[in-house]
């Protein structure tokens, strides 16, 4: 070899865009495509580009290899460097080539051509260690850096995995994967989007189901729409008084996953009180016999997707028409914050359906979502104070009995206190 060593510039071209834009196949190809050519990786870090896009840099003790995608081009721009003659770039070159589902142009560059530069006898002062043996190449782990984003062309939250996806299934319906963060244990994410982490996952279960129980004078017979995570039917089934859940999840990928990995949710799967259905919820509702169920419970993702039709004035009035005479619903109302539009439509949707008076906001801290900030929607068949009409003090016990980590009395009432910002928005 006549240079130190060799650099090949590739622009990747007519990529399969849906590989471009997910950091955890780019960093496997990356990676696979380093070890294939013989290297030896040190460590990868990769995220995903604001707004679309991954980038990122796999270090191999021979050098490195980088990319930078642009899924809406269908277009990666990647170069591979590596330093001796161990290893041959083309060969990681054609690794890529063949993740990415692509067409190319590429360079090669000589780097350090030695008939211009000349060895010195240079020897560093503080050598440690015959660099020969730096590296345990046979028990060696990489280190990774790897980052899952939830974004829209505003703003994102990003969190950190260990570089595997436990569980990726892409439905008729959507993708469904499972990762496992650092710093959030494992999480559920449905296109992209974060669903739920056992980290927090108790702010949302406890505060979907606690608050609008504690208001029920009756709550036997209670319909789950969504909730495939299993999350709110384990805070369901806390209620002795419960004699039927019926739970209605579209797609059975999402239970499958939290079966699978979400052991702090996936409890109550097997409670012979549960009736579990994997089918199209709106549909069900639609066909239900009317006044039927004590509490409705819509625990389903954002408008998007499968998810759309639950934020739909003819969805609610059927819902309205399965409970009984004294029941109530609550549903996911997004965050004022982030999804503002969403918000105040839902709302207004539901005081057209249920009337003016009887429809309540609640605002509680959800870490892993949009803002921070979320809302649930309450909807009630009859006329009450949601900050008073609750016996506090049972509400007190159970909490401590329970060992609940988010809902108590207190939160139930400060819920429902919404800031001026909020009032402005639904009263406008």
């Amino acid at each position: 070899m006549n240079a130190l060593g060799r650099h090949i510039l590739v622009e990747f071209t007519g990529c399969n865009a849906d590989v471009l834009n997910d950091v955890s196949a780019i960093e496997k190809s990356m990676i696979q495509a380093a070890q294939t050519a013989g290297a030896t990786v040190i460590s990868s870090n990769f995220h995903h580009f604001s707004p679309w896009g991954v980038s990122g840099v796999v270090v191999i003790q021979e050098s490195h290899l980088a990319i930078h995608t642009w899924p809406e081009y269908r277009y990666a721009s990647v170069d591979l460097f590596t330093c001796g003659d161990t290893v041959d770039p083309w060969v990681s070159f054609d690794c890529l080539k063949k993740a990415l589902e692509a067409s190319y142009s590429a360079i090669e560059l000589n780097r350090g051509a030695l008939n211009i530069i000349k060895k010195s006898d240079y020897k560093p002062l503080n050598g440690r260690v015959d660099p020969a043996h730096q590296i345990d190449t046979k028990n060696f782990k990489i280190q990774r850096n790897v980052w899952f984003t939830d974004k829209d062309d505003m703003q994102a939250l990003s969190l950190r995995y260990n570089g595997d996806v436990l569980f990726d299934e892409k439905t008729p319906y959507q993708q469904v994967r499972v990762f496992d963060t650092m710093a959030y244990g494992k999480m559920l994410a449905i296109n992209n989007m974060v669903m739920c982490t056992e980290r927090d996952e108790f702010h949302y279960h406890e505060m979907i189901v606690h608050p609008v129980a504690q208001l029920s004078k009756k709550l036997k017979n209670v319909l789950v729409i969504g909730g495939g995570d299993g999350g709110t039917i384990r805070e369901l089934f806390k209620y002795s008084s419960v004699e039927s859940v019926t739970m209605v999840e579209i797609d059975e990928a999402v239970i499958n996953a939290s079966k699978k990995f979400l052991n702090t949710m996936n409890v109550e799967f097997s409670n012979p009180k549960l009736s579990l259905i994997v089918g199209d919820g709106i549909d069900f509702v639609k066909k239900a016999k009317p006044e039927t169920y004590d509490l409705v419970i819509v625990d389903g993702s954002d408008p998007v997707g499968p998810a759309e039709g639950l934020f739909s004035k003819a969805f609610y009035a059927d819902c309205a028409r399965v409970l009984t005479a004294e029941g109530m619903l609550v549903t996911q109302g997004e965050s004022p914050m982030f999804h503002k539009n969403t918000f105040v439509e839902l709302n207004h949707c539901l005081k057209d359906i249920f009337g003016m008076q009887k429809v309540y906001t609640m605002l509680f801290h959800a870490t892993t979502y949009p803002s921070g900030m979320w809302s649930l929607m309450v909807a009630s068949k009859r006329t009450l104070n949601p900050k008073a009409d609750f016996d506090k003090t049972k509400a007190a016990e159970f909490s401590k009995q329970k060992k609940l980590k988010y809902y108590n009395e207190e939160i139930h009432t400060a819920a429902f206190c919404l800031p001026n910002f909020v009032r402005d928005l639904l009263e406008s």
